[in-house]
């Protein structure tokens, strides 16, 4: 069998959408001709020879965002799971309506989905599936506890832990997560290199960190600095919520429904980064300002304006795909101390339980997760597999293994995700002008940590 790289460049644009089978067995059968890197047994064999339905099973999904299904590796892999089971899903994407109002809508009719995928990123997460009021599926009886076909139809003894658990509501599972997702901390390996620097090690200090941050400082070309501004990010609550984990005061605590970030505790966080400005060890906030931090085309570190960025697990493949320097994955300082990390699920699928087909449709799901030959195609793109069994294919790329490696080496230095914050849209579009108002110093750091915590309170009284 011929072996070769996933070029998904090079398939034609046409089977980016919805189409049979027999018109896309070009995607299946380029992509089911490659090898694993760094494996030597991980080659994939032609679909189709170890049906799960002899007799052909269609069933109705529904997906929370326009555009899943269109994208490239996910349609390549959900074409790859029918034609190994002989179980063909006809999914229904999330368009103008709001994906709660949206399935909503579909439950009460007679053409309801039989699966229905959620995701992190979307309306439709795991943990806003039941704190939607009406729109409590689990509180509603729409969706169906698979604990009963453990075993049968889906093994879950090769799924992570964590996964499982992000998936499982009042002590019953109602979730299968295809794949995960960790905050790290990308570094530009090939200009470290380049310039004879020391490589960071993969856990370190807080005060270890500060000197490796000094150390770049002092070594790297004029022009690019050692780190890029977290704060900078519409997203900055994210690393902050990790310092708050590791500082032993989280963001939010449910049971309590209270913050336990002080006004002291945030001060230390908007300190410490006002610290590394100002002894140059981030851009200065006119500088950092300039880059969104979204995404790869937004990234500092990817216009090498940084040697270290962060991102999600997921997002390596994108960001490395923009530059010609390889990168690579180290933790946030502190994760071994206080196991502060998080495992993310970014994909899960659920059942609804008046499925016309229910074992058919669990079995599906099984073979989309724990398959190895569909974790390759999806790749990380979607969050690394949550199932040992398809990550021991190994990867389609560097990339994707470097993903793979990171999540093995940070899996010790994690702990359960802790419950978001209320309205935490606000919380991030707020703490984002807070911290921005540091920056340029505006705000005292004291000050900027007494907004965070007025803020906090403030969304946490309002639900």
């Amino acid at each position: 069998m011929r072996q070769c790289s996933l070029a998904y460049h090079e398939i034609p644009h046409p089977c980016l959408i919805r189409q049979t089978l027999s018109a896309a067995a070009g995607i299946i059968l380029l992509l089911a001709s490659c090898t694993a890197v760094g494996t030597e047994a991980a080659v994939l064999t032609a679909p189709g020879d170890l049906p799960v339905s002899v007799e052909p099973v269609h069933l109705t999904g529904f997906i929370p965002s326009a555009g899943f299904i269109r994208d490239i590796r996910t349609n390549a892999a959900m074409l790859h799971v029918s034609e190994r089971t002989n179980i063909h899903v006809d999914w229904i994407e999330s368009q103008k309506l709001d994906a709660h109002e949206q399935l909503s809508l579909l439950l009460s009719g007679d053409s309801y989905p039989g699966i229905i995928q959620g995701a992190s990123g979307s309306g439709l997460s795991m943990e806003r599936i039941v704190s939607y009021g009406a729109d409590d599926y689990v509180g509603r009886g729409a969706l169906l506890p698979l604990d009963d076909y453990v075993g049968t139809a889906i093994n879950t003894d090769v799924i992570d832990d964590s996964a499982l658990q992000s998936g499982t509501i009042n002590g019953r599972l109602y979730g299968i997560s295809t794949g995960v997702n960790m905050p790290a901390l990308a570094y530009n390996r090939g200009l470290l290199e380049r310039e004879g620097i020391p490589l960071p090690a993969t856990s370190m200090s807080y005060d270890d960190f500060r000197e490796y941050l000094v150390m770049l400082r002092d070594n790297l070309p004029s022009g690019v600095y050692p780190m890029m501004d977290i704060g900078v990010m519409s997203s900055n609550t994210t690393p902050f919520g990790y310092w708050t984990r590791y500082n032993g005061t989280p963001m939010y605590d449910a049971e309590l429904n209270t913050t336990h970030v002080t006004p002291e505790a945030a001060t230390e966080y908007l300190a410490m980064f006002q610290d590394y400005r100002e002894n140059g060890l981030i851009p200065p906030a006119d500088i950092a300002a300039g880059y969104a931090e979204s995404n790869a085309d937004s990234s500092s570190l990817v216009a090498g304006r940084v040697a270290i960025g962060y991102l999600f697990t997921n997002q390596l493949p994108g960001y490395q795909a923009a530059m010609t320097d390889e990168l690579d994955l180290i933790e946030f300082p502190g994760a071994a101390e206080t196991n502060a990390l998080w495992v993310a699920p970014s994909q899960f699928y659920t059942v609804n339980r008046n499925s016309q087909n229910i074992e058919q449709t669990i079995r599906f799901i099984d073979f989309l997760v724990n398959d190895p030959d569909a974790a390759l195609i999806l790749g990380n793109d979607r969050g690394a597999s949550a199932s040992a069994t398809a990550r021991a294919a190994g990867a389609a790329t560097p990339a994707d293994q470097k993903v793979l490696n990171y999540l093995d080496a940070a899996a010790p230095h994690t702990s359960p995700e802790t419950p978001h914050v209320p309205n935490d849209t606000e919380l991030n579009n707020t703490a984002y002008l807070i911290y921005q108002q540091v920056a340029f110093g505006q705000l005292t750091p004291e000050q900027g940590g007494r907004e965070i915590h007025d803020l906090l309170m403030r969304l946490i009284e309002r639900q």
